[in-house]
């Protein structure tokens, strides 16, 4: 028993001794690794969170609660986030917020901003609900859960939860593309979030997170340290349109959505490109000399495109399409 115990405690050494190792030489166990720091912590936050959450259940301002705990998850996997037009987000008001859906990775950034934000729910697919812990506490702090399959119910209720974001001057974030696609470029939206913006006469409110294609690939299995830039768009007003503009509206918030895309995303790629010290690494993303003025619009779409291919044959700072996968927070 006593040998039995000491190869235990050997064994447990080495394999702990192990780690560091395994996470800078093997960019799976690190891609791997870093999502289960990610979904562990928020799992765990969950469980702390849920009794105070039960002292007033269902209140959106529960969602600042679980931010302060939860944002400091992407300095541990080593992504940073930095918010442009923020005096559009911070505005006590009622609006839509649209945002492109790249990766699960998007909550973590919303989780940096939420305290801009301030009253901000989001509308999730009834399946998130049963992902326990998570979806109890989720719930406990004011998401909008919607049976997606029964459509005449979740109407319903999204017809309820729009005169109340316009009552009490909540943000509703929407993903209105539904499905994440880490592939360069924006994918057509869903008229939901518009149909609800028009319906109750409240803004619409563009929010662009830059691409993940100079630190994510998913298909390859690379996660590494990235700079994100998320950019608040001027609000789109709804007043005296009908339903009859909802084609029109939505085209141009998508254009401006996207020319915004190509354009921060284009910079992150040229900041990635800065040699530092001669030399081509993830860390000269961090150099910001580059801005996105030094990028032509002729270009800005090309760069985004090339950042797969710039690096994702390089295992350590690959980036590159992700294929399209089912949203954590399947929205509109």
């Amino acid at each position: 028993e006593i040998k039995m115990s000491s190869f235990l405690e050997l064994l447990g050494l080495f394999l702990l001794l192990m780690l560091p190792f395994l996470y800078e030489t093997n960019h799976i166990f690190r891609y791997y690794f870093k999502f289960l720091m990610y979904y562990g912590i928020v799992s765990f936050n969950s469980i702390v969170l849920i009794p105070a959450f039960l002292t007033r259940p269902c209140d959106v301002r529960n969602l600042l609660w679980a931010s302060t705990w939860c944002h400091r998850v992407s300095a541990l996997i080593g992504l940073r986030w930095e918010l442009r037009g923020k005096e559009h987000l911070e505005k006590d008001q009622a609006c839509i917020i649209v945002a492109n859906h790249q990766s699960s990775l998007d909550v973590l950034g919303m989780f940096n901003i939420w305290h801009v934000m301030n009253k901000c729910t989001v509308v999730a697919k009834r399946e998130l609900f049963y992902a326990w812990p998570f979806g109890l506490a989720a719930w406990l702090a004011g998401l909008i859960f919607i049976d997606r399959v029964r459509g005449e119910k979740a109407r319903e209720t999204l017809n309820d939860v729009n005169r109340r974001i316009k009552k009490q001057r909540i943000k509703l974030w929407v993903f209105p593309e539904g499905t994440r696609r880490n592939t360069g470029e924006l994918h057509p939206f869903k008229k939901g979030a518009f149909h609800m913006a028009i319906d109750q006469q409240i803004p619409i409110l563009p929010v662009v997170f830059s691409s993940y294609g100079t630190f994510l690939n998913d298909k390859k299995k690379i996660l590494n340290a990235g700079r994100i830039v998320i950019t608040t768009l001027a609000p789109v007003s709804t007043e005296g349109l009908t339903k009859d503009d909802i084609d029109v509206l939505m085209a141009r918030v998508r254009a401006q959505m996207s020319d915004t895309f190509k354009s921060t995303s284009a910079e992150a790629l040229q900041r990635y490109k800065q040699p530092k010290k001669g030399s081509l690494t993830p860390a000269s993303i961090a150099n910001p000399s580059a801005t996105a003025s030094s990028v032509s619009p002729a270009a800005a779409t090309a760069d985004v495109m090339m950042a797969a291919a710039v690096a994702s044959s390089n295992q350590g700072g690959g980036y590159g399409p992700a294929k399209a996968a089912p949203s954590m927070l399947k929205t509109l």
